[in-house]
């Protein structure tokens, strides 16, 4: 795989994926519906963030939700399943922010990264990290590099020997290094989470 003999190039990245089964990027549907689940998701354990997801799909018989349903889903019905104020607020502002500016995934898929950041971004409750994971698991954009990650930043860290007690430093010593994964900067994240949950 082209993305694997890219990265292997950096020899502390290719003893870590050695160790692992070779991964696979897809582009999913719904852009507005995994924006919510992403900031459902904020802060939590994958376990947890799949309990609220299901109880999600609930309110709509299991079935995916359109941008409408969720704008129309009564406040008090998010909070009921447990979603805190703040988060029931912004998977209502996301519905209504696809709803008024009639997104559709065609239209994002057609963006640059950098374009999309900056567009979704302007959604109140959604942050550049938040979108970064949707350019990389919902659009499947390959070159893209979480830097604020607590995750990739604890395993870089750790990879590289990095001090992390100056952040500013810490940051510019590691987007030196993700520039040579470029352009599959997505996959290296993939790579180094996966061998974060295994150490």
């Amino acid at each position: 795989m082209e993305h694997i003999q890219h990265l292997a190039r950096d020899k502390k990245l290719k003893k870590i994926i050695e160790l692992q089964e070779p991964l696979v990027l897809a582009k999913r549907k719904n852009v507005y519906l995994h924006l919510c689940f992403s900031i459902m998701s904020q802060q939590l354990s994958t376990k947890v963030a799949d309990v609220f997801h299901r109880r999600f799909l609930e309110l709509y018989n299991g079935k995916n939700p359109t941008a409408e349903q969720i704008a129309a889903t009564p406040f008090e019905t998010l909070r009921a399943i447990g979603l805190s104020n703040a988060k029931a607020n912004y998977v209502h502002n996301v519905s209504r922010f696809f709803m008024e500016e009639k997104i559709t995934d065609a239209r994002l898929h057609k963006m640059g990264n950098a374009e999309v950041i900056n567009y979704l971004s302007k959604i109140k409750g959604v942050g550049q990290w938040t979108v970064e994971m949707i350019l990389m698991f919902t659009l499947g954009r390959e070159d893209v590099f979480a830097v604020d990650d607590l995750g990739i930043q604890q395993a870089v860290c750790k990879l590289y020997h990095i001090d992390a007690s100056n952040k500013k430093a810490m940051k510019e010593r590691m987007l030196k290094i993700s520039k040579n994964w470029s352009p599959y900067r997505t996959y290296a994240c993939m790579y180094l989470w996966r061998w974060k949950d295994k150490t």
